[in-house]
């Protein structure tokens, strides 16, 4: 018999990331009352990691989905692999052209020239994506959590710079 209630258990899980990045942001906050200059300076310097590492986890927190869909996902060595009831693929991070959140938000859309990928956002293992979004240069990850919060139809998220449309300059 446990003596924490499961909810608060699975409650800190959740938090548990956030919640270490404060605690070393108040440890630096803690050495600036040293009176040694270098241990201050080194105080200040912990802080920012720590609030930074703080921004990151909340956003992944942002990026996690409650509900389960069918299917794993997977990240082995820049590779995402879906593993689904009935469909199922391989996309190399560097081969993605296009990335799209379809179906009122619920379905992430993996386009390469030679197939396009759809997993469910709330698959088991779908928040490994974020750090591999991550990894798509020119993406903002600000958008994309716009986006799960505010589904549409379909929103295009993101496009390689060989599919951006070309802007003329005027003459």
């Amino acid at each position: 018999m446990s003596v924490i209630r499961p909810e608060l258990v699975e409650g800190l899980r959740r938090w548990s990331e956030v919640i270490a990045s404060m605690a070393l942001a108040a440890f630096g906050l803690w050495t600036l009352q040293s009176h040694d200059r270098f241990i201050q300076i080194i105080g200040a310097a912990i802080i920012a990691t720590g609030l930074g590492l703080a921004l990151l986890a909340w956003r992944r927190l942002r990026f996690h989905r409650e509900t389960a869909a069918p299917g794993i996902v997977q990240i082995v060595e820049g590779q995402i692999s879906y593993f689904g009831p009935e469909t199922g693929g391989f996309v190399g991070i560097g081969q993605i052209v296009e990335l799209h959140l379809v179906d009122h938000g619920a379905t992430w859309r993996l386009v390469t020239p030679e197939e396009a990928l759809h997993i469910p956002v709330s698959a088991q293992g779908a928040d490994a994506l974020f750090d591999a979004f991550a990894q798509l240069k020119g993406l903002r990850m600000a958008d994309v959590l716009d986006a799960l919060d505010h589904p549409q139809t379909t929103r295009v998220l993101w496009l390689h710079p060989s599919r951006r449309p070309v802007r003329l300059a005027k003459a």
